[in-house]
């Protein structure tokens, strides 16, 4: 704190707590919970870690927490489970994917969509361009010549009015993980070279303040503001698919119209 030029009391401002909690982080070596750690490392300009050494023990400084579970594969998530995610997002529902059939096959997905977007839910969707090189890559690689052809049968079926917060538009980055977030929850389908997505695991995360929910986070809002990138495909009049994600985003902070589902 010396060194940001930081009193004990200011920085029980800045983080949101009471100073005599700073007091007790201080005086009787307490390490606080991940959220509070997250703000006092972002207000002190260093690494948690460095903050608190003791967080190296488990080699991951800190991330555990962030970690609501793992999933050994994707097709291990119940249906189930994807309906409950969907039913209880009720701002932003953000989706990441090449062709996502499995969604379509699992719920019906433009019916949800719609509901969701009716409730208030602000939702984006990016889906991979069939003809783009990063999709035939990818197929090539796990010799799978459909799937250019099911990226294409996806965006037809989302390239429909689904309401006025829904926003789907394709892209042509190569995909490291697939994402889907449903407001402060976020599943990352990891992917590995030569297995299939399917067969690969997901985390799920869900601390909305955590670094590394932020780091995949902001990954999406990189794909999804890249207008060299992503085409939009135009589901209907009125569409916030003309509104750039700032716009977006903005609307998501300030509740977006939220009401309950």
């Amino acid at each position: 704190m010396l060194e940001a030029e930081v009193t004990p009391a200011r920085l029980a401002q800045l983080v949101e707590v009471d100073s005599k909690t700073v007091q007790r982080w201080l005086t009787e070596n307490r390490i606080p919970y991940p959220i509070t750690r997250h703000r006092v490392a972002r207000a002190l300009g260093h690494e948690e870690t460095y903050l608190w050494p003791g967080l190296l023990a488990d080699g991951l400084g800190g991330v555990p927490e962030a970690i609501g579970g793992i999933w050994p594969t994707r097709t291990s998530i119940s249906s189930e489970t994807w309906h409950s995610l969907f039913d209880r997002a009720k701002r932003q529902i953000d989706i990441l994917i090449y062709a996502g059939a499995f969604l379509v096959e699992t719920i019906d997905l433009a019916d949800v969509l719609r509901f969701k977007s009716e409730c208030g839910a602000v939702i984006r969707l990016l889906v991979g361009d069939a003809d783009c090189a990063a999709v035939k890559s990818r197929a090539e690689e796990l010799g799978l010549a459909w799937l250019p052809e099911r990226c294409r049968t996806t965006e037809t079926y989302l390239a429909r009015d689904l309401g006025p917060n829904v926003c789907v538009r394709t892209h042509s980055t190569t995909l490291y993980a697939s994402e889907f977030r449903f407001d402060d929850t976020l599943l990352i389908n990891t992917h590995a070279y030569g297995v299939w997505a399917s067969e690969s695991p997901v985390l799920r995360l869900d601390c909305a303040e955590s670094p590394l929910f932020q780091f995949y986070a902001d990954a999406f809002d990189r794909v999804w503001g890249n207008e060299t990138l992503c085409l939009a495909i135009s589901p209907g009049p009125g569409s916030q698919c003309r509104s750039k994600s700032g716009a977006l985003r903005r609307k998501i902070a300030s509740g977006g119209g939220h009401r309950s589902a």
